[in-house]
């Protein structure tokens, strides 16, 4: 299966990103691509959503998984191709600004064309949103192609991590699954034991793969969870006790909820809701 996009370059770079072409191939062993250095003026990402495939860089050649990526600047040399035993489901953009490469290259991304993948979901569903609005209106809607083309660069780069051979994104996928249900019973008292036997991991691996999935430790996840809560109930109900309102988020005391909340919002519970109450709905 293939699909793919390909759109005209724009002259001036009128946005600070640009898509050049979108695409994705499955089940096609004969994918194989060579560029000499030079050849291509745009950046290039791909990520393996199945299968595997093989990257060459430096005479040495890297086998790559489900949630690996790879991702090449303009005008570098670049030698990537599927496995034929078992061909990978790779998904790419190309795409082109003023400003990107400088974007890149501030948050590190110069240092490695491998990466692999905290989360493949996000990623998937960023791309596609792209692919699905290059092929449905080409390049009718600019603004809303540019802002697609910038979410995939974004995701990209919340989820990319320095490549693990043979690692990517099958570890942290077990955490992912149980995020929904840990923030729906963030108001109960966290048992960190009961968590880590869902994910089927010891405490200290579940500790592991959840900052890998979430870049943060299950408790701050939970506490972050908690908050929004309280804010929310802040907000909905102005009437009701802040000593409640800390119990139904899951805190023992009123005097702790307004702790954790100054550190994270910078104010008390109390001045939230009077903040709120003096100007109105926050809309």
């Amino acid at each position: 299966m293939l699909r793919q996009s390909h759109l005209p370059t724009f002259p001036g770079h009128r946005y600070f990103c640009f898509p050049a072409s979108v695409g994705l191939y499955r089940d096609y062993p004969e994918h194989r691509v060579y560029r000499a250095q030079g050849s291509l003026n745009e950046f290039n990402l791909h990520f393996v959503a199945a299968g595997k495939g093989y990257v060459e860089l430096g005479g040495r050649v890297h086998t790559l998984h489900k949630g690996d990526a790879f991702l090449f600047f303009p005008y570098a040399e670049q030698s990537y191709y599927s496995s034929e035993d078992d061909p990978w489901d790779i998904r790419w953009g190309h795409f082109y600004g003023d400003k990107v490469k400088e974007f890149l290259i501030e948050r590190g991304f110069q240092r490695s064309t491998l990466w692999s993948l905290r989360q493949l979901k996000p990623l998937e569903d960023a791309h596609l949103a792209l692919l699905q609005e290059a092929e449905e209106h080409a390049m009718l809607h600019e603004t809303k192609l540019s802002a697609l083309t910038y979410a995939f660069i974004v995701e990209f780069m919340n989820q990319a991590v320095p490549y693990a051979s043979g690692g990517g994104v099958r570890t942290a996928e077990r955490i992912a699954e149980l995020l929904p249900e840990i923030r729906r019973k963030a108001t109960e008292p966290f048992d960190l034991a009961y968590w880590a036997e869902r994910a089927g991991v010891s405490v200290h691996y579940f500790c592991k793969l959840f900052r890998k999935a979430t870049r943060m430790t299950p408790l701050a996840f939970v506490t972050l969870c908690r908050l929004q809560y309280g804010k929310q109930r802040l907000m909905e109900d102005p009437d009701l006790p802040v000593r409640q309102i800390a119990l139904e988020a899951g805190y023992p005391s009123a005097s702790y909820f307004d702790k954790r909340f100054r550190e994270h919002e910078g104010m008390t519970p109390t001045e939230f809701r009077e903040l709120y109450r003096r100007t109105g709905p926050f809309i």
